[in-house]
């Protein structure tokens, strides 16, 4: 008698091959920039998709603690000292969390910088807060999305809104 055992092709791996972690809904992006002056930053964050959600007021509640991004907390780094809308902030990592509201944003840089979202956020831990206004983004971007120029002006966009901050 000859027995016949089925195996579906997708539970076969061959063994000299790496499995590949699956990806996440929110992909991961760096962002990074040489400053005048030598600094050097680099922002990491992930990128969730508005989906056809009305994104700041619905999706991320104005006046709320937001980790700017989804997934672990946006980390902001610098290798010197700067200054962020002309306040000093020390060389390091930080978490970089917003207050997002219809009229002017929050940017909160905390020093705790590996922590998941915005779940254990201790505004104790914060080094330093500064205020920045928001826009209409000139197109609609599906995607959260974090650009930095090499003359310091961060900006924050997703869906219809962006905002900007300067470091120097």
């Amino acid at each position: 008698m000859l027995l016949t055992l089925l195996v579906p092709l997708a539970a076969c791996s061959e063994p000299d091959k790496p499995q590949q972690a699956p990806t996440r809904p929110s992909p991961p992006a760096t962002v990074a920039a040489s400053l005048p002056g030598g600094a050097q930053l680099a922002i990491r964050y992930s990128r969730p998709s508005a989906k056809e959600r009305k994104v700041f007021g619905g999706l991320v509640p104005y006046g709320q603690v937001w980790r700017t991004g989804a997934n672990e907390a946006t980390t902001f780094q610098v290798n010197q000292p700067v200054t962020v809308q002309g306040q000093p902030l020390p060389a390091g990592k930080y978490a970089l969390f917003t207050i997002p509201t219809e009229k002017d944003w929050t940017i909160i840089f905390n020093k705790t910088a590996t922590q998941w979202g915005a779940y254990e956020y201790e505004a104790a831990d914060d080094v330093l807060r500064v205020k920045a206004t928001p826009a209409t983004s000139p197109q609609l971007l599906e995607r959260f999305t974090i650009k930095a120029t090499d003359a310091g002006q961060v900006t924050l966009a997703w869906e219809k809104t962006q905002v900007s901050f300067v470091v120097k």
